[in-house]
């Protein structure tokens, strides 16, 4: 079973009498029911209802808590959960001495904290092990990379814009990062609003390349912008859409291009979005 040390990772702990509590009133996920030793898929959000990071969140029992998150993101995540602290008797600090490593593919499961990706079962686990021993990991990151991407599963960074995307762009309620239920948390009445109208019209989906295009390549329907090629492997990239506007050149018969090549999207599989692009 490939291991695979994410380097662009990084854990933030949240621990305290009242972490529980605290994290469920602020992020988009169901931190209430969450048991030890589970995950939940969530994120941080503006008061508009933008990504200010998204991350994995883990239960290490005994009122603590890890946010695995993009090392990007990870300074400024730490201190605006320090700004919703208040008076909750809770710890926000990083966890700088241990990393995370993908865990995917078949074979035996590796020793250590082993947590399930919650996004999708098939992108496989996340361990948390201690920084010293990440030398002795030896998986490539290009074929974990090249996994993600052939399951259709968005990054933010390459695949979304941290600040500039709402949730439903990144594909996040449908991939359980966003609970419809829990009730109130920062920038939920937007994404409550986008979920009830059905007006996410931006979705990353899979662009299916007759050739590599760069990331960033504008995705063209003849002179119009219908949306922008991210991270890519193996001639499947995923693409930020505007899934009107292919819808309406795949109905004008006019074919989408990226770089000077020819792009089919495809909706993931696990995908429950309308589409009529593909």
């Amino acid at each position: 079973m490939p291991v695979v040390h994410l380097t662009d990772r990084a854990l933030i702990r949240v621990h305290g009498p009242d972490a529980r509590h605290f994290l469920h009133n602020i992020l988009t996920c169901n931190v209430a029911d969450l048991p030890e030793g589970g995950a939940r898929y969530g994120a941080l959000l503006f008061p508009q209802g933008k990504i200010i990071a998204d991350f994995l969140l883990y239960d290490e029992g005994g009122d603590s808590f890890l946010l695995d998150a993009p090392q990007s993101q990870a300074a400024d995540l730490l201190k605006r959960l320090g700004f919703y602290k208040l008076r909750a008797q809770v710890t926000c600090e990083a966890a700088a001495d241990l990393a995370v490593a993908a865990v995917f593919g078949d074979g035996a499961a590796p020793q250590g904290r082993l947590f399930p990706d919650p996004r999708l079962p098939a992108l496989g686990g996340r361990l948390i092990l201690p920084v010293a021993d990440v030398a002795a990991l030896s998986g490539d990151a290009s074929a974990y990379e090249a996994h993600r991407i052939a399951l259709g599963i968005p990054k933010g960074g390459p695949d979304f814009a941290y600040g500039d995307a709402f949730p439903h762009e990144a594909d996040m309620d449908q991939l359980g990062g966003v609970d419809f239920k829990k009730g109130c948390y920062v920038g939920q009445e937007v994404v409550s609003r986008m979920q009830h109208r059905g007006t996410a019209r931006t979705r990353a989906v899979q662009a299916l390349l007759d050739a590599a295009a760069a990331p960033g390549s504008e995705i063209m329907a003849g002179e119009k912008t219908v949306g922008r090629v991210g991270s890519a492997a193996e001639g499947t990239a995923i693409a930020l859409v505007r899934l009107d506007r292919a819808a309406d050149a795949k109905a004008a018969g006019i074919p989408l291009v990226a770089g000077g090549h020819e792009v089919k999207l495809r909706r993931p599989q696990w995908a429950t979005f309308a589409m009529d692009a593909e």
